[in-house]
């Protein structure tokens, strides 16, 4: 039986940094090679002393092309030893729940103990995409029963009597079994978690902080005590970019500027380097900008430490995981540094 330690909300207590990963592709290099840094930077982030990695599912998106957490999961087992691994997440309504708790299983085989499962609802794709993974574009009216079957074979537990799956059990059997893991960005996720008495994550990188809040409150509010948690436990998912100085860090959040306000705009493409990121905005834009700017959690190291504690402190979260994009794999790098020595992370002060 997997058991998850309850969630600290003592303002006194120290802030624990996490990662989530996307595997982002980068203009001017192959695909691959995001996919390729993500293993590295798990194993880097490992080393600096971060709690969790967590890989996120995409499908048909030339910007964020992980599209099989459990084999990247795999790729970072075998290069990993301490940190926790998991997915943030699976998109649930594209598959079976029973082939997912295999898969994940499987990891836990191969990292025993390390194993988040994280679990959601949105496709991860546009709805032709999604069509195209599962033809049942109503599987995900059933995902509260998904994820209740789920949690049963990941836990090597049995299926009730009468239930299909009744006597089948996931494969391989071992001491330990994957941590299942809420996400989400709306409330719908949060009640999912608080009936189910499991750990929440909320994508505030998503919505860039709308409907925090609310969901993390609605997940207080309806948690029920399981056999895996006694008391709620969130995370919170954000964004954020550190480098030696506030210039620095802010020329390189163009790339991301640039990105998601062509997003905004329906253009989807790899991420570009930052000088080449520059362009003007339309009047009509400039407000977009000008909030995305406003809210972003971009700096030295001690400005994001301090806008990352103040978020968790107000959020009242104990966990934040930081997600990170820039085109050069070594700024990222050096973002992910110097926030594990602002944080005192173990690794960054050995």
């Amino acid at each position: 039986m997997t058991t998850v330690s309850p969630d600290n909300l003592s303002a006194a207590a120290p802030l624990r940094l996490s990662v989530l990963d996307q595997s982002v592709a980068a203009a001017g290099r192959p695909q691959s090679d995001a996919l390729r840094q993500t293993v590295a930077l798990a194993a880097h982030c490992e080393a600096l002393g971060y709690d969790r990695f967590w890989v996120s599912e995409h499908h048909g998106h030339p910007s964020i092309v992980g599209s099989a957490p459990e084999v990247l999961l795999a790729a970072i087992a075998m290069r990993t030893r301490r940190i926790r691994i998991g997915s943030a997440g699976v998109m649930l309504p594209h598959y079976a729940s029973f082939k997912v708790a295999e898969q994940f299983r499987v990891l836990d085989a191969l990292a025993p103990g390390r194993i988040d499962l994280g679990v959601g609802r949105a496709p991860g794709s546009d709805r032709r995409t999604a069509a195209l993974l599962n033809p049942d574009l109503g599987a995900a009216e059933r995902f509260a029963q998904q994820v209740a079957e789920l949690r049963l074979w990941i836990d090597g537990q049995e299926m009730p009597p009468g239930h299909r799956g009744h006597g089948v059990q996931a494969h391989p059997q071992s001491d330990t079994a994957p941590a299942l893991w809420m996400l989400g960005s709306s409330d719908y996720g949060a009640q999912v978690a608080g009936h189910f008495g499991l750990p929440y994550a909320f994508a505030w990188f998503i919505t860039e902080g709308p409907g925090a809040d609310q969901a993390l409150a609605l997940y207080r509010s309806t948690f029920k005590p399981s056999a895996v948690l006694a008391r709620p436990q969130a995370v919170v998912c954000v964004w954020a970019l550190a480098a030696d100085t506030e210039d620095e860090a802010w020329r390189l959040f163009q790339s991301r500027e640039r990105w998601r306000m062509d997003r905004n705009a329906g253009r989807l493409g790899p991420l570009l380097p930052p000088d080449e990121a520059l362009r003007d905005y339309a009047p009509s834009e400039r407000p977009e900008r000008d909030g995305l700017r406003d809210r972003a959690l971009v700096g030295t190291a001690a400005q994001v430490g301090e806008k990352l504690r103040a978020l968790a402190a107000r959020l009242q979260v104990d966990e934040v995981a930081v997600i990170t994009w820039t085109h050069d794999p070594a700024a990222q790098r050096r973002s992910y540094e110097l926030l594990a020595q602002e944080f005192g992370l173990a690794g960054a002060i050995a």
